[in-house]
């Protein structure tokens, strides 16, 4: 006999969360849907472990404060999720919550109380910075006898000039380019919101090179490995990596220094804050 659904499904109520919230109202980017879906495909699965009812059976009332509570130390003892990993697993929780308490004002008392539970507060390292001496070098750094190495110094010049994110990077499209009129790139940022970035002169001409040298679609990625797939998070990681290990022979500092690409970024947004300040004066 087929089951009768009601405002208490989990599955349904998940449904509309996805479509109608995140898709719908929202619009949030691919990347936000798939980390939301990957933090309920988690529990779920810690559901059916834990409860014994597979994520068909789930009712909203499962998702319990004592159920959410345990699911989270589970993240942090049997998984070894990070603090920050535990908290964004539990902001898709938190979201969803909040969405089902407008949607169904009858699971009120259940929804405010799982949405009583703190997020866990952790330290944050402080991100540093670089002297623009150790900028210079790390964008010098990688070999212009290479084809890695070439994609490496526009990669990371660009990377510099246009203080973006890491995604951002990846999200780029040869057709975000404009010579035309000024040179400028098209930034696909969160939550959908674009932004242009003026192009330094120097950054022009080594991109326009660059895609002279490499020839392609404008669909395509504007960075890519060898067999023109898009470059990852750790692939970009891994090649600032090697610039800085090169760096590191002029300026012997940036071997004991973490490097990784927000503190270009980091750079960035300190050298451009400092000039706006500067025009205030």
């Amino acid at each position: 006999m087929k089951r009768q659904h009601h405002h208490g499904d989990l599955g349904i109520l998940l449904q509309q969360f996805f479509l109608e919230r995140l898709i719908q109202q929202l619009r949030v980017s691919t990347r936000t849907v798939e980390a939301y879906r990957d933090s309920f495909r988690r529990l779920l699965i810690f559901a059916e472990q834990h409860l014994g009812k597979p994520p068909a059976d789930l009712i909203l009332t499962d998702l319990s404060p004592a159920f959410i509570l345990a699911f989270l130390r589970h993240l942090e003892t049997q998984r070894h999720n990070s603090i920050r990993t535990r908290n964004v697993r539990f902001a898709a929780i938190r979201s969803f919550m909040q969405y089902v308490a407008i949607k169904e004002p009858s699971t009120l008392a259940l929804t405010q109380s799982v949405l009583t539970i703190p997020m866990k507060r952790f330290e944050r390292p402080l991100v540093g910075f670089l002297s623009r001496q150790q900028v210079q070098a790390l964008l010098q750094a990688p070999s212009a006898a290479t084809w890695s190495g070439q994609r490496d110094r526009v990669m990371l010049a660009t990377l510099y000039n246009t203080g973006a994110r890491v995604s951002e990077l990846i999200g780029m499209r040869i057709a975000d380019l404009s010579f035309e009129t000024g040179p400028a790139i098209l930034i696909h940022g969160k939550g959908r919101k674009e932004r242009q970035v003026p192009l330094w002169p120097s950054t022009a001409r080594l991109l326009k090179r660059w895609l002279q040298q490499n020839p392609r679609k404008p669909e395509q990625p504007l960075f890519t490995n060898r067999s023109g797939a898009s470059l990852t998070r750790i692939g970009i990681t891994e090649r600032l990596k090697l610039a800085a290990c090169a760096a590191a022979q002029q300026h012997s500092e940036l071997a004991r220094r973490r490097i990784f690409p927000h503190l270009l970024r980091h750079y960035f947004l300190r050298v451009t804050m400092s000039r706006s300040y500067a025009k205030t004066l």
